[in-house]
């Protein structure tokens, strides 16, 4: 039987080169000269550095605008409140979102039942898998769901045949 699963994963090598370069440019720009901006990394979560709230702003632009580059969708991007440390400092934690939640796999498998598509949808873990007697049923549920679920990046793969 014909399936696929649809994920929502960022791809963790392109974010690393995203926060590198973005790192970069902000030693590099005169702006920033003598602050202590920056972005660090660790597993699925960013931390942006800066001197005030305008800073931190720039910075998160400075990332956002790299990621793009890289073709890491802005969507994974859970950006926390703005925190002060130490002195004028502030920081702001960006988490990296990674798998479907259930409210969001719930969505999926509920606009899958409304569309009343020959295709069934079955919650695994923190993917969906679809599946299907025809290979162009699962095609147009793929159709189905870039248009009506906009608000997640979402990818399919595992297409079995």
């Amino acid at each position: 039987m014909p399936s696929f699963d649809v994920v929502s994963e960022a791809n963790t090598v392109e974010v690393k080169n995203a926060v590198d370069q973005a790192n970069k440019e902000i030693t590099n720009r005169f702006d920033f000269k003598g602050s202590d901006a920056r972005v660090e990394q660790k597993e699925n979560e960013l931390t942006a550095y800066a001197d005030s709230e305008f800073q931190l702003s720039q910075v998160r632009d400075v990332l956002t605008a790299k990621m793009v580059k890289r073709n890491v969708d802005v969507r994974f991007l859970d950006i926390g409140k703005v925190e002060k440390i130490g002195g004028d400092k502030v920081k702001q934690i960006i988490k990296i979102r990674n798998g479907i939640e259930s409210d969001d796999a719930k969505k999926i498998v509920r606009v899958i039942k409304d569309s009343k598509m020959k295709v069934q949808a079955s919650i695994q873990g923190d993917a969906v898998r679809i599946t299907g007697a025809k290979r162009d049923d699962l095609q147009s549920a793929m159709a189905l769901l870039r248009k009506e679920v906009s608000e997640l990046p979402l990818e399919f793969n595992n297409f079995r045949d």
